[in-house]
């Protein structure tokens, strides 16, 4: 009886044993996650660098499977070919889409399945091909999107530097007329309601001359024509203009009653006029042909700056007879001090330059046979 009992024992323990296993595996295959699974052979047209087998196989980001088996094609040295066992219920479709993911950070490689947009599709037929450019991990990815760069712009490296030194001018374009388009943008916050009131403008004029005393001696030769003077487009304009050319502060509002030439060429009719009213120079646009004509250029309306501003006019004068042929020609100069430098100083000095530019120039008119 005392030799029995220990058998008793160790037979009671061994069956205990037995059915711990077969417990152990009951569970395994039905509540610890294996249970039945569903094979799919998967192929990859590109490397899948770092899968092994027994890699996880995720559906939609979670882990249903993972890879049992994985092989090269002898004929078609490019494929690669996955075998993965996935839980039975996995909703694998013929729309489903495959992948390799990389996770963590040391970029461990898992097969990622997608479930497709369609609900109703039909279950997957084998195998089912990946996505080119599955395998590709980020670091791939980004190699071969610089690789690609780098070729860009070695082929293209004559037009890019050109681009550069067109666009350092425009900078440098840009930089030497900020004050103009300081003033364009100006002018355009006006013209739209916005920014500061413009300033109130004050209009300054010249006035011809009517005493030439004792001066007048003879009256003026033949009849002339006499056409609105030449100039260039800086002196195409109502502004006052300075020398160097940037504005003074307190002439923002300050203009003249017309472009410089047109006021030049009425005042200097008028002068005409004043000396001999019935032999003055005709405008060119009277009617009359085939008389000679009293050419004027006018080369400089401007303020000198300086320690003394002065305001400075220049012109030339010439006489052509009907055929053309320059009779006479004559460089004239006027300059007048400014004694402070204001709109109204300005214009005095500019009128008293004008006055005696245009005497001189009748009578030298007068004295022309």
């Amino acid at each position: 009886m005392e030799i029995r009992a220990p058998y008793i024992i160790v037979g009671a323990f061994v069956l205990s044993a037995i059915v711990a296993v077969f417990g152990f595996v009951y569970w395994l295959n039905n509540v610890g996650g294996i249970g039945k699974r569903q094979t799919y052979q998967l192929v990859f047209a590109d490397p899948v660098p770092g899968l092994l087998v027994g890699a996880g196989v995720l559906f939609n980001g979670i882990r249903v499977g993972e890879v049992t088996a994985l092989e090269l094609v002898p004929d078609r040295p490019r494929e690669v070919h996955a075998t993965i066992a996935v839980a039975e219920r996995t909703p694998v479709h013929s729309d489903t889409r495959v992948g390799l993911d990389f996770q963590g950070l040391t970029g461990v490689p898992v097969i990622a399945l997608e479930g497709g947009d369609d609900p109703q599709a039909p279950p997957a037929r084998e195998p089912l091909v990946a996505e080119k450019g599955a395998g590709r991990s980020m670091t791939q990815a980004a190699r071969d999107a610089l690789r690609r760069v780098d070729a860009v712009l070695s082929e293209n490296a004559a037009p890019l530097h050109s681009t550069i030194d067109n666009l350092s001018t425009f900078a440098e374009g840009l930089a030497r007329n900020t004050p103009k388009l300081d003033g364009i943008v100006a002018g355009l916050e006006r013209m739209t309601g916005g920014g500061a009131p413009a300033p109130r403008k004050v209009v300054y004029d010249l006035h011809a001359v009517d005493d030439f005393g004792a001066q007048r001696h003879a009256n003026l030769p033949e009849q002339l024509v006499m056409a609105e003077p030449t100039a260039i487009a800086r002196l195409q304009t109502q502004r006052f203009l300075f020398s160097p050319d940037e504005e003074s502060q307190g002439f923002e509002g300050a203009q003249w009653g017309d472009s410089l030439p047109v006021l030049v060429q009425a005042r200097l009719l008028q002068s005409f006029e004043n000396y001999d009213v019935d032999h003055a120079p005709l405008r060119a646009d009277s009617g009359v042909e085939g008389t000679p004509r009293l050419l004027i250029d006018l080369r400089r309306f401007e303020i000198v700056q300086g320690a003394q501003p002065r305001a400075t006019i220049s012109l030339s004068a010439k006489i052509v007879d009907r055929n053309g042929q320059v009779k006479a020609a004559k460089l004239l100069e006027g300059s007048e001090g400014i004694n402070s430098l204001t709109p109204s100083e300005a214009a005095a000095a500019f009128d008293r330059a004008f006055g005696s530019l245009a005497r001189e120039l009748v009578m030298w008119v007068a004295s022309t046979d």
